[in-house]
Order: structure tokens, then C-alpha cells, then sequence
């Protein structure tokens, strides 16, 4: 019977635990979400985590700007928060408009306060094997892996996407889990025959049930790290779930695998954020 990986469930117990030893801190973290434009997802993602934020006692600040807001204007926030003494973490919610420059963005985020794991000293050192701050989605899949007695080493892994938000953070971590990773994406030649042959399969490509079911291979673990909304109201992740289940020995449900963990990872971030800020 397959073991379907409760992630909301995990992400409940992490911050219970994040709520007890904030308390201990000299004063309590600080995080920053820096919100541009009105895209609906976004705006349910960043409610969120300011809901989460505020339930663990940390200091929390949501800068909106308009979707028109200029590079200029993002990047003289992402400043200002830089030097507040009160702020651990910032985080600037993705996408952005198509006229700012995500790297400059990310780029001028103090390392010391990336939140999210996405600067290219975050990358750098999680690319030599020396993480600080690991980006949230992929840290909190490990997590979920580990609490639920997944034993990674030597398995053959495959990651279907090559984004710098999931893709190739998750490559990175699952080969220093000693994995041996293939990365994959929406335009790889015989996708199909690299699902089957792979123990662990990760998807993040951003297509619904791009994956079939049928691909699985019998006892692989699935990690469905997409969400998308269809034309009928119904959320589905990138593997096509049902039939999916009946092949995996462990998988993660959409809604509720690892979008809950993502936001887990967020305040762990900041928490750690601050313990180091704080000596």
C-alpha cells in the first residue's frame, strides 16, 4: 500500500517546534515579503506566510507595490531592508514583472537575510556541498524524505525540472544524499524511459500530470512538487496522482505534500537567520 507523504502534517509539527525555540531568542525574528503586482496565486502564497509568520510571534512587514513599479523602486526596498536591524529575512515573491531583472533583484539581497535561498552565495555554497541557507522548496522535500524513512543512498533519482528555485537545488541535495541524478526537463528526449528506469522521482516541470502513471516505476517514491490550477477549478500537481499511487510505495498529495513544507522551511530560514544575526 502506498505511503502518502503528509506534508502539512510535518510542516505543523516544524513550526510547533520553531514557535518554542523563537522564544528563547533575544528578540524575535524578523521577516520581510516583498509582494510586486496582483497576481492572484501569489497574493494566496504571500497571505500565507504572514499568516504562519505572525502565528510563531515573528516580526512581520508585507511590502505591495504595483505591478508597474520600476526596477528602481524594488531594488531601493530590497535596500532599506537590508539595513532594518529588526529584519532577518526578506523574501521578494516570484515571478516578477517581465521588466525587472530577477538576478539584479536577487542580487542585491544581503546574503546574510536570504530568506529564500536563491542568491548566488546561497547557490554557490550549496554547490560546493557547504549549504547555509538552501532554498525552501527543496530543503522542505528533504525533510519530508527523512522524516518519513526514505533512504536515499544509492538510489537512482531523477528531477524533472531545471529551474534555479527547485530543479537544481534539488539535484544538488539528492547527489550529496548519494543519489545518482539525472535532471530532466519538459524537453528532454525519452523522459519517459528515464521516469522508469528512476527510484526517486522529483517533479517540478510546472505542467499538469505532465508525468503519467504509467511511468512509474513499481516501489519509486514520488516527490509532485507542482501546483496547477485546471480549467475546472480542480488543483493537480505535475504527476498524474491516481495511477501514479498504485505504483509508488511513497508519494506526496496535491494540495498538501510539499507546499505546506515550503512555507516551513521559510521560517526555519529566518529563524536560523536570526540566531546567526544574534550571535
Amino acid at each position: 500500500m502506498v505511503k502518502v507523504l503528509d506534508g502539512k502534517a510535518l510542516a505543523a509539527r516544524y513550526t510547533d517546534q520553531l514557535r518554542g525555540l523563537t522564544s528563547a531568542l533575544s528578540r524575535p525574528p524578523g521577516l520581510a515579503v516583498v509582494l510586486v503586482g496582483e497576481d492572484p496565486a501569489s497574493q494566496v502564497y504571500v497571505r500565507r506566510k504572514g499568516q504562519v509568520a505572525e502565528k510563531l510571534g515573528f516580526v512581520h512587514r508585507q511590502i505591495d507595490l504595483p505591478a508597474s513599479a520600476s526596477e528602481a523602486e524594488i531594488l531601493a526596498v530590497v535596500d532599506q531592508l537590508n539595513g532594518d536591524s529588526t529584519i532577518d529575512g526578506i523574501l521578494v515573491q516570484l515571478p516578477l514583472p517581465k521588466h525587472v531583472s530577477t538576478i539584479r533583484v536577487m542580487d542585491r539581497i544581503a546574503p546574510e537575510k536570504d530568506a529564500d535561498g536563491f542568491t548566488a552565495v546561497s547557490s554557490g555554497k550549496l554547490s560546493q556541498g557547504r549549504p547555509e541557507t538552501i532554498a525552501c522548496t527543496p530543503l522542505g522535500v528533504m525533510k519530508l524524505l527523512e522524516e518519513s524513512g526514505v533512504k536515499l543512498d544509492g538510489l537512482d533519482a531523477v528531477v524533472i525540472g531545471r529551474s534555479n528555485i527547485v530543479g537544481r537545488p534539488m539535484a544538488q541535495l539528492l547527489e550529496q544524499a548519494n543519489c545518482t541524478v539525472t535532471v530532466a526537463h519538459s524537453r528532454s528526449r525519452n523522459i519517459e524511459a528515464v521516469v522508469r528506469r528512476s527510484e526517486v522521482v522529483v517533479a517540478a516541470v510546472g505542467r499538469p500530470e505532465f508525468v503519467r502513471g504509467e511511468w512509474i516505476r513499481e516501489g519509486a517514491v514520488v516527490i509532485d512538487v507542482g501546483m496547477n490550477r485546471l480549467a475546472d477549478g480542480r488543483l493537480v500537481g505535475d504527476v498524474e496522482y491516481e495511477p501514479a499511487a498504485q505504483r509508488a510505495s511513497a508519494i506526496t498529495p496535491v494540495p498538501g505534500g510539499v507546499g505546506p513544507m515550503t512555507i516551513a522551511m521559510l521560517m526555519n530560514n529566518t529563524y536560523e537567520a536570526a540566531v546567526r544575526r544574534q550571535g
